[in-house]
């Protein structure tokens, strides 16, 4: 009995370091992904570029998902989550000291480079760290854990536009000289290339819980639709996340007049929508009783009051209005009654008629549903990659995604489309796209993510 409770405890022991320490990996990459998809803007106003060619920043970073997920993917089956985890790390941290002589110069074309290197360094992490948290619980709750640590990497999201409205946008004038522009992000880049060696240190020496291959008889992920068609709604839902975070601030300055550090603090709230609506999602999709999860969903409305405000410098007004679209938000969530397909149904079909409804309204309401969206987007992915490896062997996890996590290359193809929109027919016209990718979404909830 005693060694019993002895494994008992050494096994909760392990789940809980193997949580603490993709929580954190979801956290970094989180906010290096959404800082280089708002730092788009910047990049327009220092090289003076059309918006399409601000966007190859944001091509640079998700086309490298297209080269080399998949091989990343085998890869890991070789060195292990923990190895992959660590030099995906090392890579972030090249990638993000590059920006210092990129800013020095300063060179659009080193700027690209840099972001390159930078999420060769996140595709590591990503491609390791969703199936690692898919494998290590029930299969029933790994939508669950993976909204957990989802809702963690979205605090990050939350927080890198901000970091750029204090740091970059409110230190730029525009009398400043390119070079003086991108001056100020260097900085930025030095601290989070510091803090991602540390964390690579730590890592490297701790134990993480391995997971176990199982033997499968399956010999290919290729033949199952549900993986492939799960794979393609990834590239849609990635690129309408960053369609609309990236083009935002540039809607907001040259649509309805925000100045640039305002626009950012309403794109913080965008990504902010994504972090409340993961978290609801962390205990929506879990077995607990519906009267524990209006207990959890508490906290969680307390957080999106206080986050909307804090990031536009406590006005609790703005907060306010976070607050009640969260509480709606957490409604139109009770009609998946916590099942994964639905909910990302549901959610895909709000997330399209706000993006139809920006392009058609104007002011107030085009600023608001634009920003609503991120809500809608939080159980997306995590939704869509359960669904997506729903039924595999153990064995078959990094394969799949490895498949899967190539295709948020989406989120290099979809902004420049926008941007071309953006500079033909106005930024207004740009949110159809979106719209469009999440059509698809909801066909895949509904139908495309069926086993067969």
């Amino acid at each position: 009995m005693d060694n019993q409770i002895e494994n008992s405890n050494q096994n909760s022991n392990s789940y809980k370091v193997g949580m603490s320490v993709i929580g954190s990996i979801f956290f970094i990459f989180g906010f290096a992904t959404t800082f280089i998809i708002t730092l788009s803007a910047k990049v327009k106003d220092i090289f003076e570029l059309s918006e399409f060619e601000a966007q190859l920043l944001n091509f640079a970073f998700f086309i490298t998902y297209a080269f080399i997920s998949i091989p990343i993917g085998l890869y890991i089956k070789r060195i292990g989550y923990k190895s992959a985890l660590v030099i995906g790390l090392f890579l972030m941290a090249l990638g993000a000291f590059l920006f210092f002589p990129s800013a020095s110069i300063p060179s659009f074309p080193l700027f690209l480079i840099s972001t390159f290197v930078l999420a060769a360094g996140v595709v590591f992490l990503q491609t390791a760290a969703n199936p690692y948290v898919t494998a290590l619980g029930p299969e029933v709750t790994a939508s669950s854990r993976l909204n957990l640590t989802q809702a963690l990497n979205s605090i990050a999201t939350m927080l890198a536009p901000w970091i750029i409205a204090i740091f970059i946008f409110r230190g730029a004038s525009d009398m400043l000289s390119a070079a003086e522009k991108a001056e100020t992000v260097q900085m930025p880049f030095i601290i989070m290339a510091s803090i991602i060696l540390l964390i690579a240190l730590i890592i490297m020496a701790i134990k993480l819980p391995e997971i176990q291959k199982t033997s499968s008889e399956r010999k290919s992920v290729w033949k199952y639709p549900h993986v492939l068609l799960g794979a393609l709604a990834i590239f849609f839902y990635v690129g309408a996340e960053v369609g609309n975070g990236s083009l935002m601030i540039n809607y907001f300055v040259n649509t309805l007049g925000f100045e640039e550090s305002e626009a950012s603090k309403y794109v913080a709230i965008y990504w902010g929508g994504a972090m409340v609506g993961r978290f609801f999602g962390s205990f929506m999709f879990s077995d607990i009783s519906f009267t524990k999860k209006i207990t959890y969903a508490i906290p969680v409305l307390i957080l999106a009051l206080v986050s909307g405000s804090f990031v536009t410098d406590w006005d609790w007004n703005i907060g306010l209005i976070f607050l009640g679209i969260s509480v709606l938000n957490f409604i139109i969530m009770q009609v998946g009654t916590g099942k994964a397909a639905r909910t990302l149904a549901v959610f895909a079909l709000v997330a399209a008629v706000l993006d139809i409804a920006t392009t058609l309204g104007s002011g107030q309401v085009a600023l608001w549903t634009i920003v609503s969206i991120g809500l809608f987007n939080s159980i997306m992915f995590p939704n869509i990659f359960t669904l997506a490896v729903k039924d595999l062997d153990s064995g078959e996890l990094s394969t799949a995604s490895g498949v899967i996590n190539t295709m948020i290359f989406g989120g290099a193809i979809v902004p420049p489309v926008m941007g071309i929109v953006a500079d033909s027919y106005g930024y207004t016209w740009a949110f159809i796209v979106p719209a469009i990718c999440y059509l698809y979404i909801f066909y895949y909830a509904i139908k495309g993510s069926s086993i067969r």
